[in-house]
């Protein structure tokens, strides 16, 4: 049904049901007025500090009288006239008391629906239901829902974006899920240790402060550069098990499920047939241990790790599910650049590999930090050959293959003739596997 038939339904007596959000929402976006308030302290932190001295007791209670009902108010009135109904063809949020929104969400455009808790609203059994649709720059969201009320919603969306009727989508429920893989914490924490970026980001944290203070003797710029710092460096490791502990991927009709963290839960679905790319991610440390990290490029979503430690047998495995048919090439099949290329890339020429299989486009580079990415024929979007004077006078070229993620994969440093025969036959072997692929389809 389209937005017009909606409308047509509703004048014809039978309107669409609308749904509110969970009462406790509105303690959400109280926030926003006392958020300003803050925003422009800390904008003008000065004009802020000469304003509160000012101030006495009686005018900061009386201002506080009128800023905490004012917060309150907000808070209720954006609930009350938040509405959301599903239709047969779309999700239909409308918004706003002045200003009227309603945003008009065609359910085949859907990329992935993710339920994600953060700590609080675990606490207060409710979820949030994030909607990655093509075309959309940020995802669409429905805060906050009771717990089953999201996970009921998410299933009936995924039902009726599958073509079940109206009538029986409610009955559908939620499809089972067979976990294919889990993550032990003890071994996500050695991962991120033996991750290099990990040790270069502290590394920074715990140098760049002192240098400062030798250079400058200013507490100023030691803190505005020493805090981002010692920010990244947490991001790259506590930050980085918070958000990937207990990571479980499971296989179900509408997708991989994957459900992550350890304060704020997440849970993820990869739809299928939507992943245009596969990265499998093979860092210096960790390959005396056999793990691997693997990446997703999905069409219109936000999704990006798969799996972010595992060993490679069991992470190839879960390639298998999402990339049907495809085998990942081993390393002693991919072909390195002739040695000519050490021409233009000294010594790391040896990290760039390449392999065409009957199923997908395979290239590798890098050299410590080795990085496979595997395209599937069908999801290429375009083929293109480059090559600059210096490499054409080495008789080399670059073949770049691009996916419908906005991304591109290149294979580097090839002979000239291998790279115009592989533009011409993977031009060909795109088109091919276009028109034989399945179409997309969710719960299939």
């Amino acid at each position: 049904m389209t937005a017009q038939g909606v409308d047509d339904a509703v004048l014809k007596g039978n309107p669409v049901a609308e749904r509110r959000l969970h009462p406790v929402t509105p303690l959400r976006r109280a926030w926003a007025p006392v958020a300003v308030v803050i925003g422009w302290a800390l904008h003008d932190p000065d004009q802020a500090q000469r304003q509160l001295t000012r101030l006495t007791t009686t005018a900061l209670l009386i201002g506080l009288a009128v800023l905490v009902p004012v917060a309150a108010l907000y808070g209720f009135l954006s609930w009350w006239f938040t509405h959301f109904a599903v239709t047969e063809s779309e999700l239909r949020i409308r918004t706003g008391l002045l200003f009227r929104r309603t945003a008009h969400i065609r359910l085949e455009r859907v990329q992935a629906i993710d339920v994600t808790q953060p700590l609080l609203a675990r606490v207060a059994g409710v979820a949030k239901l994030k909607l990655d649709v093509i075309g959309a720059d940020k995802k669409d969201e429905l805060a906050f829902l009771g717990e089953r009320e999201a996970r009921a919603l998410r299933a009936e969306l995924l039902a009726r974006a599958a073509g079940f009727a109206p009538e029986t989508a409610h009955e559908v429920g939620e499809a089972p899920a067979r976990e294919l893989l889990r993550t032990p914490p003890f071994q996500l924490a050695i991962s991120l240790v033996l991750t290099g970026s990990t040790w270069g980001a502290l590394a920074a944290a715990l140098v760049v402060p002192p240098v400062l203070w030798l250079a400058t003797h200013s507490v100023w710029t030691v803190l505005a550069t020493g805090v981002p710092l010692l920010g990244a460096a947490a991001t790259s490791s506590v930050g980085r098990f918070v958000g990937e502990y207990d990571w479980t991927v499971g296989e179900s009709p509408d997708g991989l499920r994957i459900d992550h963290g350890l304060l704020d839960r997440t849970h993820e679905t990869v739809p299928p047939g939507r992943v245009q790319a596969v990265r499998i991610v093979e860092p210096l440390l960790w390959r005396r241990r056999g793990w691997v990290r693997v990446e997703l490029d999905v069409a219109g979503s936000s999704n990006s790790v798969l799996v972010p430690v595992a060993p490679r047998e069991l992470a190839e495995a879960v390639v298998a599910r999402v990339l049907p048919g495809v085998s990942v090439p081993e390393a002693g099949a991919l072909s390195r650049p002739p040695r000519r290329a050490r021409r233009c890339v000294p010594v790391w020429w040896r990290g760039y590999g390449l392999a065409v299989t009957g199923a997908v486009f395979a290239a590798r580079h890098g050299l410590l930090r080795r990085r496979l990415t595997l395209v599937p024929h069908a999801k290429v979007q375009s083929v293109r050959l480059t090559q600059g004077p210096w490499k054409r006078l080495w008789r080399l070229a670059d073949v770049h293959v691009d996916t419908g993620a906005n991304k591109t994969v290149t294979a580097r440093l090839r002979d000239a003739r291998e790279a115009a025969e592989l533009l011409r036959a993977q031009a060909e072997r795109s088109r091919t596997g276009r028109r034989d692929a399945p179409p997309d389809r969710w719960m299939a």
